[in-house]
């Protein structure tokens, strides 16, 4: 008969939450394994076992906030209709955003990086080409050389970015609703003036 996991999937992934969690709300010199492993009701070899070292672990949560974030991105299916996916993957950023703001405020935030490590350019990852494609998607089926992309993509997510991190903040007028119907006129008006 197999032993069990004593640290398991779900140990990392609660280990993963309280980091997002402490760095928003403490930034990277409040991390620590030990006090991480307390607030998660383990031990700190638990945390060397499953993540290494502290570096390591602030490394982990930034790959899990963008895993989190590409899994969102997944779930929008691609249609026949270039410009309803390039909304659909907007509507996406901030659901995603809102289901994970602790994430959301360190993969977009730099807090934990002092001067060391070079962060990955987020325009390098998956979710920002996701992005680029769904682009040049709407670029081509509007018979549009593809060349302006990145930049058109850079700009929407500037968009989409300013907004979920203001919404984050608290500092948008309005209820979760009036949030939510801003922000999808928002995109909207983005992609009529992109694209036109």
């Amino acid at each position: 008969m197999a032993r069990p996991r004593v640290h398991d999937d779900a140990l990392r992934t609660l280990l993963l939450d309280v980091t997002s969690e402490v760095l928003t709300t403490s930034g990277p010199a409040a991390v620590t394994v030990r006090d991480v492993a307390r607030r998660a009701g383990t031990s700190s070899s638990a945390v060397y076992a499953l993540l290494g070292s502290k570096e390591a672990l602030l490394a982990a949560v930034v790959d899990e906030g963008f895993r989190r974030f590409a899994r969102h991105l997944a779930e929008v299916p691609r249609t026949e209709s270039p410009e309803a996916d390039l909304l659909a993957l907007g509507l996406a950023y901030r659901c995603s955003a809102l289901a994970d703001p602790h994430f959301y405020r360190v993969m977009f935030g730099g807090a934990i990086f002092d001067g060391t490590v070079e962060p990955e350019p987020a325009t390098h990852r998956g979710t920002f080409l996701a992005l680029q494609d769904a682009v040049a998607r709407v670029l081509t089926h509007r018979g549009r050389a593809t060349d302006g992309a990145l930049e058109a993509a850079v700009g929407l997510w500037a968009l989409v970015h300013g907004l979920v991190s203001l919404e984050l903040a608290g500092l948008l007028p309005g209820d979760p609703a009036d949030h939510a119907a801003r922000y999808e006129r928002r995109l909207r008006a983005a992609g009529a003036v992109a694209f036109a």
